[in-house]
């Protein structure tokens, strides 16, 4: 009888997995009963849900190179979270990260460059670009004790209007104006300095930024749980107080947390830059930092939480766009539809994490 009853399986274990499948069978049901009062078709969404997320070797693509952002962005989070900073400014690092990129692809001479420099620069200068305005963040926290989420945010904002400056002005990104009817956006950027693809097949959009999510993913991973600097930003996030008295360099630390996750940003809006949508305009980062937020915040600090959150958005976004354009359901009611189910998970987290409290 003993024999039987530790065969049997632990009940917080079958509650981590009922919990979340449940609440998002629930906010989906929710969900199509939102389309059919709108007066939507309910099976013409869905099909054109599934045929959007991944009906097509094109779709499937294009859902998994938003999952590629969205991780970026994710794992950025997950590690100035193990410090105990809340990084905000995904949207504003994407955009800084686009801007480095291009400038670099169109006028840093690298599109000739050999053994693939010329895409591997301007991701660099991405990444940069990211680091450095999280880095700001990180000085402004040190120096002056300013909150990251205000400070992070309000610097996402500044990077958006840098976006629209710089493909407003001749003088900086945008294309030579030739009529009144050119649009305020940069030239395309070289051919060569463009993200290979993955696949043979030339109508999936699937690339090599896929490659470098894995490799990043796996190298937070080993960061976060294996290093020392891992540990460190473990010991400052529970008491910064006591680590620093322990002899660690509190300010360096968290200022390369925010650095590094403001990297992790600029190195999406690179891949963005590089991977797909090959010029830049206004609103290029298109809410991809607020997403990723959300995957980083669901994650509970995993990066493989953070790739299962990524590509789960990564599907809803394209999906949701398909319904928009084939089923007719409204952008709002689309957007209501994402939010609900994200406050769902967010539920299902919470209540996993009250169980693990409660004593055995």
């Amino acid at each position: 009888m003993s024999a039987l009853v530790l065969a049997l399986p632990d009940r917080r274990r079958i509650a981590r997995l009922a919990i979340p499948l449940g609440v998002v069978i629930t906010s989906l049901l929710v969900s199509l009963l939102l389309i059919a009062i709108s007066g939507r078709s309910v099976p013409e969404a869905i099909e054109a849900f599934l045929d959007g997320a991944f009906g097509t070797a094109f779709a499937f693509g294009a859902s998994v190179n938003r999952a590629v952002a969205l991780s970026m962005v994710g794992l950025g989070f997950i590690l100035a979270f193990r410090a105990n900073l809340t990084n905000v400014g995904g949207e504003g690092q994407i955009a800084v990260g686009g801007i480095a990129a291009t400038a670099v692809a169109l006028h840093g001479h690298v599109a000739d460059l050999p053994l693939g420099l010329a895409v591997l620069l301007p991701i660099l200068a991405g990444t940069l670009a990211g680091a450095a305005w999280g880095g700001i963040a990180g000085l402004l926290k040190v120096r002056f004790g300013t909150n990251e989420v205000i400070s992070t945010l309000l610097l996402g904002f500044i990077a958006l209007l840098m976006v629209y400056w710089s493909v407003q002005s001749t003088a900086l990104l945008r294309q030579p104006q030739t009529s009144s009817a050119t649009l305020p956006e940069s030239l395309p950027i070289p051919p060569l300095t463009r993200l290979p693809g993955l696949t043979p097949d030339p109508e999936s959009p699937l690339h090599v930024g896929l490659i470098i999510c894995l490799l990043a993913a796996v190298a937070t991973a080993v960061v976060l749980q294996r290093s020392t600097f891992g540990l460190r930003l473990r010991a400052i996030g529970l008491n910064e107080l006591a680590a620093r008295r322990a002899g660690m360099p509190g300010g360096l630390l968290l200022m390369a947390a925010l650095a590094i996750a403001g990297g992790f940003g600029g190195l999406a809006g690179a891949i963005m830059l590089q991977g797909e949508q090959y010029y830049l305009k206004t609103g290029f980062s298109s809410g991809y930092g607020f997403d990723g937020l959300v995957v980083g915040l669901l994650s509970r600090g995993s990066a493989i939480g953070v790739l299962a959150g990524a590509l789960f958005f990564g599907f809803l976004r394209s999906g949701g766009i398909s319904m928009e354009i084939m089923a007719g359901v409204p952008a709002a009611l689309t957007l209501v539809i994402q939010g609900l189910i994200v406050i769902a998970v967010a539920g299902s987290v919470i209540l996993i994490e009250k169980l693990d409290k409660e004593p055995r």
